[in-house]
């Protein structure tokens, strides 16, 4: 792009020199003529003389005054500080103000907007450009090269500090008693707690069962000595196959008066865990312990790592889920924007109002902003910009100019003769 700009302006430069050396040329022509004929007429009476002479004398004078005129524009003629001369340099600032308030006024006014507004119609645009498989692709490969880049070189401390602030003041005002009694009251709403129940006491009738000679172990170390031992191990016996068969009458009886008992004491135990002040003031002095600052910057750091890792290594991919994610949603946006007119018409309403508004509530901060930077020119800078433009065009006053004068010289010149 600067290389660009830096090949229009040396063509720009070449040009203006170009008509420079046309104009001067000219006036030294007419420079030559006026002398040619002032030597003829030391030597010679032709009427003719005194009429080439007096287009050429008008000529230099005309040439002379629209060079003083062009050149005052943007320098100080002949270098030396003329008031009122090298106007662009000198005038910068109201030359800013002027131009942006020339912008504001005659184009960023209502009704000027108004018509190029109502024809903006981008969901069109957008659909008929999004339907391309290649721009698709393009969108979904700039958008992923994007979030990689962002991901990349994202500041850790700064996003892990976000995390851990935001989680922190979330967690502030949880009452960590309330999430238990209300995670308990859902648990047994839903039955849970009776899967739970069925999972323990099958579990313990089993290790009942399989233990039984653990059991006669320890009822005939408990026994009399004068007790045989088939006595003892009948004991243990009955003792194992009695507490395996109550376990499993809760286990297979839902009306049970233990299992109802459980339940009982569960709701008891949630309502308590809600409402008493020792339990909110135990969770909360665990939630505080378990939750330090320190330890959520920690927490938060482990889980952007992970996340951030986990990013990168989907969007290096060929085929990752996120591309696959990006594609699918470009494409469903594409179809519905080129069936769905009313989402158009909304999209483009959106846009059209909201361009209006912006562009009607800023046009201040617009001219503000041509001022400013028109401002902050240095003048030279400004006034060889400003030349480089129209300069070129400015050698034309000169040349005719030259013309003109020359013609209105020849005319007061015939006159004179004729009177």
């Amino acid at each position: 792009m600067n290389n660009e700009i830096r090949s229009a302006d040396a063509l720009k430069a070449a040009q203006l020199r170009k008509h420079k050396a046309l104009a001067t040329g000219l006036f030294l022509l007419m420079t030559l003529v006026f002398l040619g004929c002032v030597f003829l007429l030391k030597t010679r009476t032709d009427v003719w003389i005194g009429y080439v002479k007096a287009f050429a004398e008008a000529a230099m004078v005309g040439a002379l005054a629209d060079w003083f005129a062009v050149t005052a524009l943007f320098h100080h003629p002949m270098g030396i500080p003329i008031p009122h001369t090298n106007l662009i340099e000198n005038s910068k600032k109201s030359i800013g103000d002027n131009l942006g308030n020339f912008v504001v006024t005659n184009f960023l006014n209502a009704k000027t907007l108004r018509p190029y507004i109502d024809r903006l119609e981008l969901s069109t645009l957008a659909a008929a450009w999004l339907i391309k498989p290649q721009n698709v692709q393009l969108l979904v490969t700039e958008a992923s090269r994007l979030l990689k880049r962002m991901i990349e070189t994202s500041d850790a401390p700064v996003i892990t500090g976000f995390i851990a602030r935001k989680a922190g003041a979330l967690l502030e005002g949880v009452r960590l008693n309330e999430v238990v009694a209300n995670g308990l009251g859902l648990i047994v709403q839903r039955g849970d707690h009776e899967r739970v129940l069925n999972f323990v006491l099958g579990k313990v009738r089993n290790y009942v069962i399989e233990n039984e000679a653990l059991v006669k172990q320890r009822v005939k170390e408990q026994s009399h000595f004068l007790i045989p031992g088939f006595v003892n191990n009948y004991i243990a016996t009955k003792l194992t196959s009695g507490i395996a068969t109550y376990l499993q009458e809760i286990e297979k009886d839902p009306q049970h008066r233990i299992r109802k008992d459980f339940n009982k004491q569960l709701l008891t135990f949630t309502e308590t865990l809600k409402t008493s002040p020792e339990w909110q003031r135990d969770l909360e002095s665990l939630k505080n312990d378990l939750l330090t600052p320190q330890k959520l910057e920690q927490y938060a750091g482990d889980i952007w790592k992970r996340l951030q890792a986990q990013v990168l290594q989907d969007l290096s991919a060929g085929d990752s889920a996120l591309r696959r994610y990006f594609k699918k949603s470009v494409e469903e946006l594409a179809v519905n924007l080129q069936q769905d007119a009313e989402m158009r018409a909304k999209i483009d309403g959106w846009i059209r109002y909201n361009a209006y508004y912006y562009i009607l509530r800023n046009t201040k901060q617009a001219g503000a902003l041509i001022s400013n930077t028109v401002g902050n020119w240095e003048g030279k800078e400004l006034s060889n910009k400003l030349e480089l433009e129209v300069g070129k065009d400015l050698q034309f006053i000169r040349i005719n100019g030259t013309l003109v004068g020359g013609i209105v010289g020849l005319l007061i010149y015939t006159v004179s003769r004729l009177l």
